[in-house]
């Protein structure tokens, strides 16, 4: 809603909005645009009315917002469907689809057009270190979105992305996830098809070789183009060869012809498979393969994705966005294939919906197998036991009420060396910043 605010703005719109408690980066983004923000919901946020109420879909009946807008008569829509026909109807939309890696994957493509002179808009749920921004209109034709299957609004259940009609798409993966609106993974399936069903003969669609559960929605009816891609050579057009083994170099293949190396800054073989997808519908678009090789090599990762936040007395503290078991292993996979045998404790939130629910909790503890040290933090409305859950992990793991015994429980123990990687969706109460000023204040020694 933040990167609708700012397009809505940049297309010469007066734009104010209300949200509970936000915070950077978006926060910061909106109020250089000049966008006001108004802190929680409140009927007299929309007087006098305004031309329009964009609904985000966080809101529902009985906020005192949505009924004062809908006893008023007030004219209201989506951010998703503001999107479409505001925006996107005469342009050629690259969309990003999947469970994971929906961010990066977009960031990547939106660069990679970027690099090769198109000069993309897009609209991308955190902000790409390249731009600066996780919204703009862009110059050209081709707008990247980010193309999420949560629902649209109160009153639009469909998933967002039926919205956006894309020409290129891309599907990364497909997982069970958002259990408050989906009852099971065939929910999900079914809106991924209706997805499918938007893509013209002439688009593309891009999908891994690997994911029984894409195969299973391209298998209901496919109307387009599939190229595939992996991260180890097979039967497929894209794939990667020679990887090393954190993922930092890579040779480029496609169909079976190596188009040369990749070396970048990003890590893990899931950021290998975010890029084999973005360099496929970057060449749906005209980008040579070359040309997007050089691309990834300047490209800087997104806010919030495996980012260093700093690093004091020999300790690094890095934050990700990860909020879901296979996206927490694999981001601690990448971070131990980079840094080898170093200690990595790592800190989790539950903080997601699917999360609080306990929806996945028997499946987090082998998620986090990687880690020297797990630091959870289950305030007491969490809606599950943490202690029971963890209690596989023994002595590895820390279960903490409040933010402020975490923070003091690695300023105590952390070693010249260790990695600290903190993993939500959210704010998590500054714990960053939290973690390097009490470690900037503690008395540091190394393990004899």
């Amino acid at each position: 809603m933040g990167g609708v605010a700012l397009l809505a703005r940049a297309l010469g719109h007066q734009v104010s909005g209300s949200d509970s408690n936000v915070y950077p980066p978006m926060s910061t983004q909106l109020e250089q645009a000049g966008i006001r923000l108004l802190e929680g919901y409140c009927a007299e946020y929309l007087q006098p009315a305004p031309d329009c109420v964009v609904v985000g879909n966080a809101l529902a009946r009985g906020n005192a917002a949505v009924e004062y807008m809908l006893d008023a008569g007030l004219n209201y829509t989506s951010g998703p469907q503001w999107l479409a026909e505001q925006l996107l109807s005469d342009r050629w939309v690259l969309a990003v689809a999947g469970t994971h890696g929906k961010t990066s994957t977009a960031s990547l493509l939106a660069w990679i057009l970027e690099y090769a002179g198109l000069t993309p808009g897009f609209l991308i749920g955190g902000v790409p270190q390249n731009f600066g921004v996780s919204a703009r209109l862009g110059e050209s034709p081709f707008f990247v979105v980010e193309a999420d299957e949560y629902d649209t609004a109160f009153f639009d259940k469909r998933s967002k992305f039926v919205h956006y009609h894309p020409r290129t798409l891309i599907l990364n993966n497909l997982e069970f996830d958002h259990a408050d609106i989906f009852d099971d993974l065939a929910m999900i399936q079914r809106q991924f098809h209706h997805l499918i069903r938007t893509v013209p003969a002439s688009g593309l669609i891009v999908a891994p070789t690997a994911d029984p559960a894409i195969e299973q929605v391209l298998a209901m009816g496919c109307w387009t183009p599939v190229e595939r891609f992996s991260t180890v050579p097979g039967d497929c057009r894209w794939w990667a060869d020679d990887a090393e083994s954190d993922g930092s170099g890579f040779d480029l293949v496609l169909d079976g012809q190596s188009l040369g190396r990749v070396a970048w800054q990003l890590q893990g073989q899931h950021n290998i498979a975010n890029a084999l997808a973005a360099i496929a519908a970057a060449r749906h678009a005209g980008v040579s393969p070359s040309t997007a090789a050089e691309a990834l090599q300047q490209f800087r990762n997104v806010k919030r994705r495996m980012e260093l936040r700093g690093e004091i007395h020999g300790v690094r503290v890095y934050d990700d966005f990860a909020h879901h078991p296979s996206a927490i292993a694999t981001t601690l996979s990448g971070l131990r294939a980079s840094v080898g045998d170093a200690p990595i404790t790592a800190i989790l939130e539950p903080r997601s919906n699917t999360m609080r629910m306990g929806v996945h909790a028997d499946l987090l503890p082998a998620s986090l197998a990687a880690a020297d040290r797990v630091l959870i933090y289950a305030p007491a409305d969490l809606g599950w036991d943490a202690r029971k859950v963890f209690h596989g992990l023994g002595e590895r793991v820390g279960v903490f009420a409040s933010v402020t015994e975490i923070v003091d429980r690695v300023a105590r123990d952390a070693q010249p060396g260790e990695q600290v990687l903190v993993m939500s969706n959210g704010a998590f109460g500054n714990i960053h910043q939290r973690l390097l000023d009490a470690l900037q204040s503690a008395n540091l020694c190394p393990v004899t």
